[in-house]
């Protein structure tokens, strides 16, 4: 039996609500280079967006221009400004219930460590629009860890820089199959799926989830549980 000493989260989809504006944005980032809605092209850009989310933004790119370095790093950067200027204008929301989940956690003594596929400029532009410096312990993208979902690398940073022991006493939980996949790689004991977000039951399965949650708000009772190996 383990007890849970650090939960990592998930951004879009897990504990904000923000879908939508991320399918804006990569739809933008795409048509600026040439691949426009009603093509094609378009249906299968967006296909792999789909399948690909949680994953490093400039890693989904780079899948869509597979032989364009330039091309991937262009739509990045414009995925980037829409994404971020349409917080700008309409600011960021909270899923229901995350911010007692994150009270209940803190509460309990559980480090909180957030996990994102965004780059540190525009997880920084979350943080700040969400005013939640002060409700979590860390926060963590790809460029601050050397490779994202579904590597296993944020998960196991986070625990390196928290003082966390062993990687069985790490909780995660996130709305795609490679959040999925990367805390399985890591280790973690629980590996919840959120409904929240773009992946499906079945595709959060296949993935490798412990649990299967309605919402981040359910998450602190699983990780608060008596005997977190024995809930599968």
């Amino acid at each position: 039996m383990f007890v849970i000493k650090l939960a990592c989260l998930d951004l879009a989809g897990t504990t904000i609500g923000d879908v939508a504006l991320v399918e804006r944005a990569f739809a933008e980032s795409i048509a600026t280079q040439g691949i426009v809605p009603g093509t094609s092209a378009y249906a299968r850009a967006m296909v792999h967006v789909h399948r690909s989310r949680g994953c490093p933004k400039i890693d989904v790119f780079r899948g869509i221009f597979p032989d364009n370095e330039a091309q991937a790093q262009a739509a990045n950067l414009t995925f980037e400004r829409s994404y971020e200027g349409s917080i700008e204008r309409a600011g960021v929301t909270p899923l229901p219930g995350t911010v007692e989940a994150l009270e209940k956690l803190r509460g309990a003594g559980i480090k909180i460590a957030l996990v994102t596929g965004f780059s540190r400029g525009t997880m920084g532009r979350v943080l700040g629009a969400l005013g939640w410096y002060d409700k979590v312990d860390l926060a963590l993208s790809p460029e601050d860890c050397g490779r994202g979902r579904p590597y296993p690398d944020m998960i196991l940073t986070a625990l390196m820089k928290l003082g966390i022991e062993d990687v069985r006493e790490v909780a995660v939980a996130g709305d795609t199959e490679s959040d999925m996949q990367s805390a399985r790689r890591a280790g973690a004991s629980v590996v919840a799926g959120v409904l929240t977000g773009v992946h499906s039951r079945d595709r959060l399965t296949a993935g490798g989830a412990t649990h299967i949650l309605e919402s981040i708000a359910d998450f602190p009772a699983v990780v608060m549980g008596s005997d977190v190996a024995a809930v599968r």
